[in-house]
């Protein structure tokens, strides 16, 4: 497999992972916890979905797979209720499931092609990697909320607990 396949294969691969895990966190969530904001200049983990499928249309849809921009990225932020966890999660899916497609059926030749995307000139590549680097920012957000809310282990990372091996204290 070339450099490039591999490329599009994991980012592909990894978008779907990490939605997987903000559809674990809305699970656990509570509608009231979904769109809590303890101030006006935070986002709720509501927000943050509306936002995070808002940026997988406009740049992997749109901007790799041609597909009519139709995004206004300040309903995402400016939303405070409204969907529930469900019509949330359906909407974060079935953006990345199609974005998913999108790369996975690029021709690696098209890596190297130019796109402008919010007054951004950037190779398909660039385009790609900044997704994928997006998505994962705002999931980590959105994981810390709800350890926070919560206070439980959400369980991505089972295989690295040892039952035999004490926990060490890092200096």
């Amino acid at each position: 497999m070339s450099l490039e396949a591999v490329f599009l294969q994991y980012s592909s691969d990894k978008l779907g992972q990490l939605c997987g895990r903000v559809e674990t966190c809305l699970d656990k969530l509570t509608p009231e916890q979904i769109w809590l904001r303890h101030a006006e200049n935070e986002n709720a983990i509501g927000n943050l979905m509306l936002h995070l499928a808002g940026n997988v249309r406009q740049w992997i849809l749109s901007g790799v797979g041609g597909e009519h921009d139709v995004r206004v990225r300040d309903r995402e932020f400016s939303a405070r209720g409204g969907m529930q966890a469900a019509e949330l999660k359906e909407r974060l899916r079935s953006t990345v499931d199609a974005a998913a497609e999108v790369i996975r059926s690029l021709p690696p030749a098209r890596l190297a092609e130019g796109a402008t995307i919010q007054s951004y000139n950037l190779t398909l590549l660039e385009v790609i990697l900044h997704v994928v680097d997006h998505f994962s920012g705002h999931t980590g957000q959105i994981i810390f909320m709800t350890k926070l809310f919560t206070g439980e282990d959400l369980g991505f990372y089972p295989h690295l607990k040892s039952a035999k091996a004490p926990a060490e204290r890092i200096p």
